[in-house]
This record gives structure tokens, sequence and C-alpha cells, in this order.
């Protein structure tokens, strides 16, 4: 009879320790979405909850892409978060080899996710892509088959990445875009120094270094100041907005553009115009 008691006693406790664990993880969860979805699910707060995230779900870690970053930073992100060593790092990387393509550089969508933290370099990076097709697919794309011939996804990719690095946010895409554009259809050289920044960019002194005079002479596929035409692919993963800006470029007469010091951006039709704006801001 006391063995009876004892064991429904213990019974009874064990039932109230997990109904306080279900409590707290409804709460917990419950709270946290609360917040996602008043908030209007805005990433950089949904990346400073992750604790209460990891809290709930220990099993779930979330992500934090931001847009712009080359494969290699979105590698070291994604090693912080999951624990990945250099060979972990390396295969995603490498991403494109495993899925027998040429070069992912621009298909690592940036957004906030949820992974496994037992998930694989490969996993994660199949993910992203899966992700980049989801959101693309969504845009709306130039109709006539002229434009299809030109514009196709590679090429808007490579301009997308372009377009992410040299703009100061979305005000300015469109009409980065356009002049982009302009000058591939007069035969012009490109001539973004973001360009250089990939071409000399490495691990020890940066990804995004400040460009000097010197650097437009690097012996480059990637240096738009050398070779005219796209570079060889994307330089960076752009966001969803600079892939529409793309896609869909602001119609404009002007040729050259620059950002004055407080990032305001001022283009020009003529070279002649662009070294006045230069005089003038600078």
């Amino acid at each position: 009879m006391k063995k009876q008691k004892i064991s429904r006693k213990r019974r009874s406790t064990f039932g109230r320790k997990l109904k306080l664990l279900l409590v707290l993880f409804f709460f917990v969860a419950g709270g946290l979405f609360y917040i996602i979805f008043h908030y209007g699910f805005d990433p950089a707060l949904l990346a400073k909850l992750s604790f209460y995230i990891d809290l709930a779900n220990p099993s779930v870690k979330i992500v934090r892409v931001e847009e712009g970053l080359r494969k290699e930073e979105i590698a070291q992100v994604m090693a912080d978060k999951l624990g990945w060593d250099e060979k972990g790092k390396l295969s995603f990387i490498n991403a494109e080899l495993a899925l027998n393509d040429t070069n992912a550089e621009g298909h690592y969508f940036p957004e906030t996710y949820l992974i496994n933290k037992d998930a694989t370099p490969t996993e994660v990076s199949t993910m992203m892509f899966d992700e980049f097709s989801k959101q693309t697919d969504k845009i709306l794309k130039p109709a006539t088959k002229k434009s299809k011939q030109i514009i196709n996804q590679d090429a808007v990719v490579t301009i997308a990445s372009i377009i992410q690095r040299e703009s100061n946010g979305k005000g300015d895409m469109k009409l980065i875009s356009g002049i982009i554009w302009n000058r591939i259809f007069s035969g012009m050289k490109l001539q973004m120094d973001a360009t250089l920044q990939y071409a000399k960019g490495n691990e020890q002194n940066g990804w995004w270094g400040q460009v000097s005079p010197e650097d437009k002479k690097i012996e480059s596929a990637y240096n738009t100041y050398l070779h005219t035409g796209f570079p060889p692919g994307a330089i960076a993963n752009p966001g969803i907005a600079a892939i529409d800006a793309a896609y869909n470029p602001q119609k404009t007469d002007c040729l050259f553009y620059l950002h004055d010091k407080n990032r305001q951006i001022h283009c020009a039709k003529t070279y002649e115009e662009h070294k006045k704006n230069i005089d003038k801001y600078y």
C-alpha cells in the first residue's frame, strides 16, 4: 500500500513538472511569435531574440544573413552559429561542386533562417538556394523576347550584386541599375569600385577594403575598369530589392553617378557633367 502511494506521488510530481515545462515552453514561444507578428516579422528583431528561440527549442538556431555579403563571409556567420570547423566552412563555400553548378556566389539568399543545429553545410546551402529560387520567382520580369535574351538570370544576379554593394539602400537601387544597363548597352566599361573590392578582397586584409587608384590596374576578370561587359559572376549575395532593381531598372539617360559625403546619389549624362559633380560634391 505504501509503495502504491509513493508511486502515485512520484507520478503526480512528474506530471506537475511536465505541465510546468509545457507552460513555460508555450509562454516563451507564444510571447516570441506574438512579438514577431506584432512587429511585422522584422528580421533584425528576430535575430536579437535568438536567445529565446534557443530557450524554447535548443535544437534550432536562428541565423541572420545580411544582404551584400560574399559567400566566405556567410560561411563564417554560419560557422559561428552552428559550430562548423574550417572543413565545414570550405564545404559551404564550395557548394556548387556538390550541386554540379559553376558558381554559387549570388545565390545564397540573405534572410533570417531557423536552422537545425546539426544541419550540414550542404543542407544549409541548399536551403539558401531554394529560398533564392522561391523569392526571385515572385519578381516581375521583362516580358519581351528581346529583353529575356539579354536580361537572363545570370546577368541579373551579377548586376544585382553590384547594385547591392554600390547603393546606399533601396532608394537609389533602380537608378543605379538603369545606369549600369545603359553602360552595358552602350558598350562602355562598367567601372564599378565594388568589383575591384571583390577582386582584391581576402580574409587577412578585409573582404571590402577601400579602393585606391592603383587597384584599377589589378589583373582580374572582375576588374571592370579593365574589361568591358559583365564580370564572370556575382560579387556578393544580393537581397530581393537589388534583384528586383536589376530586372526592372529606372529609365534614365545617365551614364555616371557618385554618392556625396552624405551618401546622396548624383547622376550625370556625360563625363563632363560627372566631373562637375565631382568638383561640387568632393
